[in-house]
């Protein structure tokens, strides 16, 4: 997107690309960092009530209020602006984030990850918009937006190995990774500007601004519903899958390899995506779907370390691929007017699979008593799924399911 300064116009490029893509990891680093550190964390609070699972929690909470806030900060976003929201969440983030250094308490650990998980609504919610904004052309929107999966997937892999080294030093001290947030809303102080509505866009009237789209976004919101919650089974369990395996608890680095190396296989997966500018979105949802179903029923079906990796790879590597092709099917038909409340709930609709999660596991492994099987219990229902996205197609075609 262009802007109009003065006699000076600005126009977004590969800097300001790369400081959106930077803020997109934040909520990601919410979600991966500690992973390697769970099972310690598990052992520390294991006489604390429920801790089985609260201390999941403590990596799932941000997600529900990521789910409960997102639609506020799409409002906020299309009502009062971008810039600001993003910069003043940022330095918020890295104040709560941190918190945890000094906490002992399970509960008042959890407090700071509900305050984490809110300024992380609005993160996500403004660097996503703004990427919509600021790249109008539909080439370089879907790139930046492939690119979104990519460079968040390879800073978990980042991440994640940070996590797992830094955990050898106690659990506490992977938490000071948050002060990242601060790093990152330095530059983009200077570096990013509040867009105005591009002459090209679509627009609507006010009236209409006011309302969501729901006929338009109503089925990606769905399908991105379970999408979330596929997607974060083996970020979540994979370190408990690991350890199931034979792996010690405290051994981090191997915990963090293999999450590392799942991490990078999605984002392979993007980097496919966004290399794809001639392929429907929705045409990748069933491939997606299918490749996930693989991984994880191969889980099931061997629970040695050998089998969760490959498994975890190749379920990964679908994930790359869901990810930017459920956003890009839902900002697709968007207008500027209401480009924040759709993305808000997009946001809140794959962020809230993610906080069932934990929930939704423990209920099934509880049903069928192994991790790894409940594992494979998640991979039958993405082939349902993927036979359901197929059909779908099928029926109406792809360019109606985009346009839906």
């Amino acid at each position: 997107m262009t802007e109009v300064v003065g006699t000076r116009t600005r126009r977004a490029g590969a800097w300001q690309g790369i400081l959106l893509l930077a803020g997109s990891c934040m909520p990601v680093l919410g979600s991966v960092l500690i992973t390697p550190v769970l099972p310690q964390l598990s052992q520390h609070f294991a006489k604390e009530p429920a801790a089985e699972i609260l201390v999941p929690m403590i990596v799932a909470i941000p997600a529900l209020m990521i789910a409960i806030f997102a639609p506020f900060a799409g409002q906020i976003v299309d009502r009062l602006g971008r810039k600001r929201l993003l910069i003043g969440a940022l330095v918020l983030y890295s104040l709560v984030g941190t918190a945890p250094v000094w906490l002992e308490g399970l509960t008042e650990i959890l407090v700071s990850r509900v305050l984490v998980g809110v300024c992380e609504a609005a993160i996500m919610t403004v660097c996503t918009t703004l990427i919509v904004d600021y790249f109008h052309e539909e080439h370089r929107r879907k790139r930046y937006l492939g690119l979104q999966t990519v460079t968040t997937t390879l800073a978990a892999t980042v991440f994640i190995i940070v996590g797992g080294a830094l955990g050898a030093g106690g659990w506490h001290v992977p938490f000071w990774v948050y002060l990242a947030g601060v790093i990152i809303a330095l530059p983009m102080l200077f570096s990013l500007w509040e867009p105005a509505s591009d002459p090209t866009d679509a627009h609507v009237t006010s009236a209409a601004a006011a309302r969501v789209p729901w006929r338009r976004i109503l089925a990606p919101v769905l399908v991105t519903l379970f999408g979330g919650f596929s997607f974060y089974v083996l970020i979540i369990e994979v370190s408990y899958l690991v350890v199931s395996s034979g792996v010690s608890a405290d051994d981090t680095g191997i915990i963090g390899a293999v999450a590392a190396g799942a991490s990078l296989a999605t984002a392979i997966g993007g980097l496919l995506f966004a290399r794809m500018t001639k392929v429907r979105p929705t045409r990748l949802l069933p491939i997606a779907f299918g490749l996930q179903a693989v991984g994880m029923i191969v889980i099931g079906l061997t629970a040695a370390l050998p089998g969760v990796i490959v498994g975890a790879v190749i379920a990964s590597f679908g994930s790359g691929l869901l990810l930017p092709s459920l956003v890009t099917w839902a900002v697709s038909t968007t207008t500027f007017e209401d480009r924040g409340r759709v993305t808000g709930w997009w946001t809140a609709s794959f962020y809230l699979g993610q906080f069932l999660t934990p929930i939704l596991m423990g209920a099934i492994t509880a049903a069928v008593g192994s991790l790894s099987i409940a594992v494979a219990v998640v991979g039958i229902a993405a082939v349902v799924m993927a036979v359901a996205t197929l059909a779908t197609l099928w029926r109406r075609g792809a360019g109606a399911v985009a346009e839906a």
